[in-house]
């Protein structure tokens, strides 16, 4: 079944969007124009009436957006090694004075020295599924790998090699 969202104008206010939850729970959240957001929970039987809400700053709401996002899509991407045994998903933190940051992806040669995949990379707020070799690592980059134990572990400390 999809997410029901409603969209409505608030004129020389901003814009509503109200999810409906499956047990029919409303969550409104309101885009004011000067940049503040309001996450609204709604009484169940009107839904015009606010039982409680929270503002947040444009950034605070993009870091709440970030966190229900990547979580989302991390919990997905850990259920896929879930069921077999000896096999394991990490977010590994590229670290700041890793010799490959400003680097092809290509030049750890991860696959090939330690038999983990780096499946995904999140930056910032986005998501980038199966990076090529040519993707280049920034700093904060965090892979999204499957592997081994023993292979996560070499990872590990390939990325934390520095510049010699």
């Amino acid at each position: 079944m999809g997410v029901r969202i409603e969209r409505t104008e608030i004129a020389g206010i901003g814009v509503r969007h109200d999810v409906i939850t499956t047990s029919g729970q409303r969550i409104g959240v309101v885009i004011y124009r000067d940049d503040r957001r309001e996450i609204a929970l709604y009484e169940p039987d009107d839904p015009d009436s606010i039982a409680q809400s929270i503002f947040l700053t444009g950034a605070e709401a993009e870091t709440v957006a970030d966190l229900l996002g990547h979580t989302a899509v991390l919990s997905k991407l850990s259920e896929l090694s879930g069921g077999v045994a000896g096999l394991f998903t990490e977010q590994l933190i590229l670290p700041a004075d890793s010799k490959y940051l400003d680097g092809p992806l290509g030049d750890t040669k991860a696959r090939t020295r330690t038999g983990v995949s780096i499946i995904a990379i999140v930056r910032g707020t986005e998501i980038i599924p199966s990076p090529t070799p040519e993707m280049i690592l920034e700093s904060d980059d965090v892979l999204v790998t499957v592997g081994t134990r023993k292979g996560l572990d070499e990872l590990v400390k390939l990325l934390a090699r520095t510049a010699t």
